[in-house]
């Protein structure tokens, strides 16, 4: 294997399996987002559904869609809808494609520098959804793990946010308040782990609707130290859940499905053969 193509072989959140299988699975990802029908219908089809339970969902005083709200009082609260936003509002599959080219791996500096571009597109179905939520009075707020940290020659105490606010009204959607998008990092207590985001605005709002790409948007501590197996359960446990209350959007490229993982991953591929 020659250096080229074993650099080619590093997947892009830097996890190794053997020869070249992460690279074509990656690389078949990130072709599937940009150019398969079947998931630009996926995403639209996943919004339009969530269209169908917003009438209800407003008018059932006793609805809420997170479990931070649970067991405590919000039928007076003004009605929200929290959202991811990468993968889930801002399509950044041209982040990955370009290091499939460079034949390179993620770094936090080429994803600021992405950030910065605010080039990213939208996910289909997402802008007319928001929009269509935000007529009904519905009030957005954008929970996401982009990091809230200073850069070079900038005055901004996170930038981050300026520029992530500005991709989104570049692709269409109306009337962004700053304080509507919390960042990872932002405060001392907002960690990728988004429990205590969801819990600042559960006194604020309640819930109607969850929209991510994670298990991680939904419920707590989901993303490290747990088996597949245990989230799958939590999945089953929450069954009513999803298509009424949360939506989930793919993104095979990365996230927490992945991390927790052990190497080599290969070890978790199910075959139909039995092994010698």
């Amino acid at each position: 294997m020659t250096i080229k193509s074993h650099i080619q072989c590093v997947l892009w959140m830097g996890i190794f399996l053997t020869g070249c299988t992460n690279t074509q699975s990656n690389l078949n990802s990130t072709l599937w987002i940009q150019t398969s029908s079947e998931y630009k219908a996926h995403a639209i089809e996943t919004y339009n559904s969530a269209k169908k339970s917003l009438q209800q969902a407003l008018k059932d005083k006793k609805w809420t869609a997170t479990l931070e709200q649970q067991n405590k009082s919000y039928a007076s609260l003004p009605p929200a809808i929290i959202v991811d936003i990468d993968e889930t509002v801002l399509d950044n599959s041209p982040y990955a494609a370009q290091l499939l080219k460079d034949g390179t791996s993620y770094t936090y500096s080429t994803w600021d520098e992405w950030v910065m571009l605010k080039s990213a597109k939208s996910v289909p179905g997402s802008v007319d959804f928001i929009n269509h939520a935000k007529n009904l009075g519905i009030e957005i707020i954008y929970i996401t793990n982009r990091n809230c940290q200073p850069r070079p020659n900038d005055n901004a105490i996170c930038p981050q946010k300026r520029d992530t606010i500005a991709n989104l009204l570049q692709i269409g959607i109306k009337d962004i308040q700053e304080t509507n998008v919390l960042l990872q990092d932002e405060k001392p207590k907002w960690t990728s782990e988004k429990k205590s985001r969801r819990e600042a605005i559960a006194l604020k709002y309640r819930i109607l609707m969850l929209f991510g790409n994670d298990l991680g948007d939904f419920l707590p501590y989901v993303r490290t130290h747990i088996t597949p197996e245990k989230r799958d359960a939590l999945v089953q446990t929450y069954a009513t859940y999803w298509g009424e209350k949360w939506f989930m959007l793919s993104a095979p490229t990365y996230g927490s499905w992945m991390d927790i993982l052990k190497d080599p991953k290969s070890n978790y591929l199910k075959g139909y053969r039995k092994s010698n």
